[in-house]
């Protein structure tokens, strides 16, 4: 299969002198490379797949500087999803599933539940979260609820994922901005919102007519075009996308320490070390008595860490 030249990029465009924009993300070698570490049937692997460039999608929506994810949660057999997506475009994802019922589409896969984005800063500490519940058919769906909802900025969003590499793509209508006072300047501020509206719904109807194989086939710049009909519309310089995990010994001590000394001895003493073993990349973190000695020896001078294995 041939692949679109851009491959392992996140892509901003713009419609010139209208408050409508997008984003464009094609993943080949990465979600191989994320793929590795879980075996995953077609319709779970699918559902990830489309998961991830929602992370990234959302990530390259947003200026901040630290980590977003995306954490999907139903009551059907894919109980918990997680996508998550830095400032830079490191990537990584993982699916816990019932191997039994693990078939269908969306709504079979994910049933009743909610999708969470939160967003940590890495400098500041701050966090910001937002809940949606699942809606519709897809998860498309769902993220523009989310968009409607938490950033209240009209969006349409298109995924698609396959064993060979995944995609997604969304426009946006900005909020405008008036300039000085005035009535001939009112009139202009109404004309060009006016105009963006109808620029956006176009697109947003032509994303939505957006096939499968056509996302996930087509070169971004014939996708911009099909969505900007006869608009100026600018395609920027693609930016790369890779898998990385980033799991280390330090976070993973942070995480022990979070739980407690009391229960870190309790299964040290059960079984001779500690193991944690990283859900993204299974990489696993042995902790033998020397090191939890260690580990808690200045445990009052720290902070605790994350209780999540990231």
């Amino acid at each position: 299969m041939s692949e679109p030249a851009d491959t392992d990029v996140v892509r901003r465009f713009v419609a010139e002198h209208q408050d409508v924009r997008g984003q464009y993300v094609r993943l080949g070698a990465a979600w191989l490379a994320l793929r590795e570490h879980g075996d995953y049937p077609p319709a779970v692997r699918q559902l990830l797949g489309e998961a991830t460039c929602a992370a990234v999608l959302l990530a390259s929506t947003l200026k901040f500087d630290g980590e977003l994810t995306l954490q999907l949660q139903g009551n059907g057999p894919v109980r918990l999803l997680v996508a998550q997506c830095t400032d830079d475009f490191r990537i990584r994802a993982v699916a816990r599933f019932d191997p039994a019922r693990a078939e269908g589409g969306f709504r079979e896969l994910a049933g009743e539940g909610q999708v969470t984005v939160t967003v940590e800063a890495a400098r500041s500490g701050s966090r910001y979260q937002g809940i949606v519940p699942l809606v519709g058919d897809s998860l498309a769906a769902s993220l523009e609820h989310y968009f409607a909802r938490s950033d209240q900025v009209p969006t349409a969003v298109r995924l698609a994922a396959e064993d060979a590499g995944a995609t997604g793509m969304l426009v946006q209508r900005m909020p405008s901005h008036g300039g000085s006072s005035g009535a001939d300047d009112e009139a202009a501020v109404a004309a060009r919102a006016r105009e963006a509206d109808l620029t956006y719904e176009i697109a947003a109807a032509a994303l939505g007519g957006v096939g499968h194989d056509e996302l996930l086939r087509r070169p971004p710049g014939e996708l911009v075009q099909r969505c900007l009909p006869g608009v100026d519309a600018r395609l920027f310089a693609p930016v790369p996308v890779r898998f990385e995990c980033r799991c280390s010994p330090e976070r993973v001590a942070g995480m022990l320490r979070s739980l407690g000394e009391a229960e870190v001895r309790d299964v040290l003493a059960e079984q001779g070390a500690v193991t944690v073993t990283c859900e993204f990349c299974h990489r696993p973190y042995r902790f033998d008595p020397v090191d939890v000695e260690q580990l808690f020896a200045a445990a009052a001078a720290l902070s605790p860490g994350s209780p999540r294995v990231n």
